[in-house]
């Protein structure tokens, strides 16, 4: 956990002493002095040639085999036997724990009496 800090620190302070005011500043007045220039035009790309690919040989004509299936049976499920009624004895009449709601007092500590 300690190292994964490190790894979060170490970038944040590499930010924070390379990003300065000055050099923001400075780098919009550049850009505002500029002028816009006309984009450079790109040559012409010469066309590709087409390629030519043979004809997909053909395939035989199968006949598939019935895909019906066979009706199944219903099972019947066996019936459940009846689960006994279960009966909890009663609890016992305590009573619950309170919580204390006022605040101990906490002697201070004082020196000593001195023996005179």
């Amino acid at each position: 956990m300690a190292s994964f800090k490190h790894f979060l620190i170490l970038p944040l302070i590499v930010v924070l002493s390379l990003s300065n005011i000055q050099m923001g500043v400075a780098g919009r007045l550049h850009l505002l002095q500029t002028s816009p220039t006309a984009a450079p035009t790109l040559p012409n790309m010469p066309p590709l040639p087409k390629a030519v690919l043979p004809p997909l040989p053909a395939m035989p004509k199968t006949t598939l085999p019935s895909t019906q299936i066979p009706s199944l049976p219903n099972p019947t499920l066996p019936t459940m036997p009846a689960i006994p009624k279960v009966t909890l004895p009663p609890l016992p009449a305590t009573s619950l724990p309170t919580i204390p709601t006022t605040m101990p007092t906490i002697p201070l500590l004082s020196p000593p009496p001195s023996a005179n």
